[in-house]
């Protein structure tokens, strides 16, 4: 499985939506959203960028997160995407100060 249908099904189903429902939020037609997110999520096809895009908007993660390699990444990835914007800045120089 790739790392991206790994994340995108992980994100999924914390955000408790089913395929079907996730392809339709997504922008992809009703007749084949489910279709498409199972051939997503099982590796057989990978969504084009702008749907990544979109994907993320409705998942409400960053699009760096479908390819984050390592998990630690990923989770880091995700807290720091709901951080407000002025945390961020506060938790990107603790980070720094810790390197």
């Amino acid at each position: 499985m790739s790392v991206l249908a790994k994340r995108l099904k992980a994100a999924r189903l914390r955000a408790g939506l089913s395929q079907e429902k996730l392809g339709i939020m997504a922008g992809i037609d009703e007749m084949s959203s489910s279709a498409r997110m199972n051939q997503y999520e099982r590796g057989k096809h990978a969504p084009d960028w702008l749907t990544v895009e979109r994907l993320a908007a409705v998942l409400n993660v960053p699009v760096a997160y479908f390819y984050a390699t390592d998990d630690d990444a990923a989770e880091l990835l995700l807290a720091f995407y709901a951080l407000a914007p002025d945390a961020r800045g506060r938790a990107l120089e603790l980070i720094k100060t810790m390197s």
